[in-house]
């Protein structure tokens, strides 16, 4: 009797301790993706936001005071990178993940600035902290300088459209250094981080690097014929052209200007020149455009600073495809690592410690250093041994990606389509 009382206590004993586990393993720490999900930057941030949760998961998961939880992923589809959807439908979208699944952080975030810029109130409204990785806009911090109590919760990993900036008129006072380029011609697509980018970059290369801008023009999202304004800077005699692009079509652009051998070197962002498949797609017409990749590791490996290189690889082995988007995987990998660690340092899901923990980052990431300004913004610099960095590369004509900027990391030379001539020898 005494035998089947002890295992029957024994019995009970393994029942509790397995429902506890059961509560444990389903009480995880949620996350939140809300992004345009159909999008190749934003379906490629998913998958690589889930390669870091499945690494963290596989070592436990991450400490919250006493606990272990697993991390869990939430996604849902903003859908705010196709034509015609209105900032409204995003927001609701926002609102909804936050209140009905009661996420505990919100990563890589809207895909459009314009839903960005608007759903920074709802992270206010519901103090949770956003890791934002693919919206542009420098109005993100601005709004966190004018109120910095207000967005404590909202911060950006990703390159910034003023970094951006930084990046392409450095790399047009080097075509003028280099080859005596000083026209240029400024195509944009019609959004607000894209329009702010061009805009940019002509008031620095006028204002700073001698260059005369002879003319601009804007596409709207869709849009699949970019030959009058080739024409436009073929007439103009311009010597760059800047494209800023991340609509699919607008490979399509690339074609054009190679077809026609119009005598400006295309040197911006086509995004969908960014990944290595952009040989093929478009039937190896694309050499000679020099393109920018947002963040180290994004769509190519970066031989001279190894932790985007393993980030790259690690992400084909276990997808079996190459990555193709040049802004928002590595962003989105990291950010699941700073939240980690942040949660780690704050003992706690509360939201505000996780903020304050958030703010304190410096870590060694995929895209560099990491470390945050007083607008909530990762830096981004020329040498990812000191900040995050993006760079610049060029496709040669038997299909390789040759990195050209910054030279902390620069792989080799621009060197010009046999129809585009230097002005100085």
């Amino acid at each position: 009797m005494k035998k089947i009382f002890l295992t029957a206590n024994l019995i009970i004993s393994l029942l509790v301790v397995t429902f506890m586990s059961l509560s444990y393993a389903a009480d995880p720490v949620l996350i939140g993706v809300p992004t345009a999900e159909t999008s190749l930057e934003g379906r490629e941030s998913i998958k690589a936001l889930q390669m870091a949760v499945d690494e963290i998961n596989a070592k436990g998961g991450v400490n919250v005071g006493k606990d272990k939880r697993l991390l869990k992923v939430l996604v849902s589809d903003l859908r705010d990178s196709s034509a015609g959807v209105p900032v409204s439908e995003a927001l609701l979208g926002l609102e909804k993940i936050i209140t009905e699944k009661k996420v505990n952080a919100i990563l890589v975030g809207p895909f459009r600035s314009e839903s960005l810029l608007a759903g920074m109130d709802i992270i206010a409204k519901y103090k949770v902290p956003l890791l934002e990785t693919i919206a542009m806009s420098p109005k993100f911090e601005e709004k966190v300088k004018e109120d910095p109590v207000k967005y404590k919760h909202c911060f950006r990993v990703c390159l910034n459209a003023q970094s951006l900036v930084g990046y392409l008129a450095q790399s047009l006072g080097f075509l003028k250094e280099e080859f005596g380029f000083n026209k240029m011609y400024v195509m944009t697509q019609d959004v607000l981080w894209a329009k702010a980018t061009g805009d940019g970059v002509a008031k620095v290369a006028t204002a700073k690097m001698g260059y005369e801008l002879v003319g601009s023009e804007t596409y709207p999202t869709g849009a699949s014929d970019f030959s009058a304004g080739l024409m436009k800077a073929r007439i103009k005699n311009a010597q760059v052209i800047l494209p800023v692009f991340d609509m699919p079509q607008s490979g399509i652009l690339l074609k054009q200007w190679k077809s026609q051998k119009i005598p400006s070197l295309l040197c911006g962002f086509i995004s969908p020149m960014a990944g290595p498949a952009a040989w093929k797609i478009f039937e190896g017409k694309i050499g000679g455009l020099l393109n920018s990749n947002f963040e180290l590791g994004s769509a190519i490996p970066v031989r001279k600073y190894p932790p985007a290189t393993k980030f790259y690889e690690d992400y084909q082995t276990k997808f079996r495809v190459p990555m193709e988007a040049g802004h928002g995987p590595a962003p989105s990998y990291d950010a699941v690592y700073i939240l980690a660690e942040a949660i780690e340092r704050a003992g706690s899901l509360d939201p505000d410690k996780i903020a304050d923990e958030i703010k304190k980052t410096d870590r060694v990431g995929v895209i560099g250093k990491i470390k945050f300004n007083d607008g909530n913004q990762v830096i981004y610099g020329p040498d990812p041994k000191e900040t995050a960095a993006g760079c610049v590369y060029q496709w040669t004509e038997d299909g390789k990606r040759v990195i050209v900027f910054p030279k902390s990391i620069a792989e080799g030379k621009i060197v010009l389509p046999e129809w585009i001539s230097p002005i100085k020898k």
